[in-house]
């Protein structure tokens, strides 16, 4: 696995930005993020030019920036240059004032440009991704169609706060049909599914959970439906500015632009009768890494990856994961399926997860590998799927019940499914355990289930492993979880 350092300076038209990743094959890891809302786009609409303050603000955090970088320094160096830039009649002139003043010299994204990356960032964060992403910025709105063959051809729409005036805090009503007016002609950006990229509309999702008291505050893959997207929009919409500033996580700068960011949302859903917002915490930036990431690369799958570069990191050995999930998968293939086309990925992942407490405290192990799986920031996984694998990996390291977060779990997981990941944790348990996490003793043991006998197996001259009350013990709490009967024997 090839890993290495990367910096992306994103210089938009609301916001600008450091971000330092650790690349480790598929996976893009934050290891630092540093913005500023410099406004740079703000009085665009006015007088078609760059802001003078934000263009001072925005060229201080990028002296800033370039003696970050000029520090580590990373191996590669991407810059995106937005709407702002690309439309400011001084544009170009900042972008040379950027050079001279700090070397870095920006590349001006072309609206296409930007939709593409947009549109590979959510991609590389769920790859499975079907539907239209939006990408709503300081001044422009980038909308792209994505499917199993990739990202299709976007457009770039002027529908950014900055390209309006100032909000109608007395009557949102205006706004709506000021966006509507921008929006007409997009019958191929019809679809079911709309995945929202941007800073204010997360800040739209975080308001939604607060609402909703939702127990996972993680932006990336939240779900809304049709009507709970549209009662969160027009909710904020009709929120004054000082309301806004009172949400926790909330900006003042950002409760400026959030009505706006409502509408067009809730606009959007009309016009092309979405009926389920997915919130990407990927963009652009990470388009750019996907896009120099090579094909084979990019074919993996992020959540896989991603659970076994977690584990590896402390030290653990990298084949027991995959030597796990093909001891397991015999048992696990033959089960209902409880997330349909995701269970094979699934197990892939807790089974990589299986050495990530080695070197934590024993008599804390299981509570604080379930904080931390809940919470990882790995790609490729829906929220129930993330409830799924933390409890997978809190069962791996302990026969009790009693999860912690019970609420957030019971919320995002049915019994079926609690069950399953409980079952999914006992056998990689006893796998572990039975072999002392050896993945070339494993190799010479199996297990199967046959309707409901569940049958542990090993080459005749390796019996003794199967000797031991832990063994026995570690069988009969998976057969319970699989409601089986337990045999063990040799040949």
């Amino acid at each position: 696995m090839s890993s290495h350092d990367a910096a992306v300076v994103d210089v938009g038209s609301n916001s600008v930005r450091l971000v330092l990743y650790r690349v480790e094959g598929r996976s893009m890891w934050t290891v630092f993020n540093e913005k500023v809302l410099a406004g740079l786009g703000r009085d665009l609409r006015k007088t078609g030019r760059l802001s003078e303050d934000g263009s001072a603000t925005a060229l201080a955090a990028l002296k800033r920036f370039r003696m970050v970088i000029e520090r580590l320094p990373p191996e590669r160096v991407f810059t995106a240059a937005t709407a702002a830039i690309r439309e400011a009649e001084d544009g170009p002139t900042f972008a040379e004032r950027v050079q001279a003043e700090t070397g870095l010299q920006l590349r001006v994204l072309s609206g296409q440009e930007e939709a593409r990356y947009a549109a590979l960032g959510v991609l590389a964060g769920a790859p499975a991704g079907d539907g239209v992403v939006g990408d709503l910025g300081g001044a422009s709105l980038e909308l792209t169609p994505i499917g199993p063959k990739g990202a299709g051809e976007g457009v770039t729409l002027p529908l950014g706060p900055f390209s309006f005036g100032t909000f109608p805090d007395d009557d949102p009503e205006l706004r709506r049909t000021e966006v509507d007016e921008r929006i007409n002609d997009l019958g191929r950006f019809h679809t079911d599914t709309f995945h929202a990229v941007g800073g204010a509309w997360r800040n739209l999702a975080l308001i939604h959970m607060h609402m909703t008291g939702y127990p996972l505050r993680v932006v990336h893959q939240y779900e809304l439906s049709r009507a709970e997207a549209l009662n969160a929009c027009r909710f904020v919409a009709s929120q004054s500015r000082r309301s806004l500033e009172a949400v926790e996580g909330v900006s003042r700068k950002r409760a400026e632009t959030l009505p706006h960011a409502a509408v067009v949302l809730e606009r959007l859903i009309v016009a092309l009768g979405v009926e389920k917002v997915v919130l990407s915490a990927y963009g652009v930036r990470e388009g750019m890494l996907f896009e120099a990431m090579d094909p084979e690369t990019q074919a993996l799958d992020p959540l896989i990856e991603g659970c076994a570069d977690l584990t590896v990191r402390t030290g653990a050995d990298a084949t027991l994961g995959p030597t796990l999930e093909a001891w397991l998968a015999p048992v696990f293939n033959a089960l209902d399926p409880i997330f349909p086309g995701r269970d094979a990925i699934l197990l892939a992942a807790a089974c990589r997860l299986a050495d990530l407490g080695a070197r934590l405290h024993p008599d804390h192990r299981a509570d604080l590998v379930f904080e931390q799986v809940l919470r990882a920031p790995v790609a490729g996984q829906s929220h129930a799927e993330r409830a799924f694998l933390a409890m997978a990996a809190f069962s791996r390291h302990t026969s009790s019940n009693n999860t912690p977060e019970p609420g957030t779990i019971t919320r995002l997981l049915p019994d079926l499914a609690r069950k399953r990941a409980r079952a999914l944790g006992a056998a990689i348990r006893l796998g572990c355990d039975l072999t002392a996490r050896d993945s070339a003793l494993l190799a010479h043991t199996r297990l199967s289930l046959k309707h409901d006998r569940l049958l542990l197996t090993t080459d005749a001259d390796r019996a003794d492993l199967l000797l031991g009350e832990q063994t026995g013990r570690r069988a009969a709490t998976l057969a319970g979880h699989l409601d089986a009967k337990v045999e063990i024997r040799a040949g």
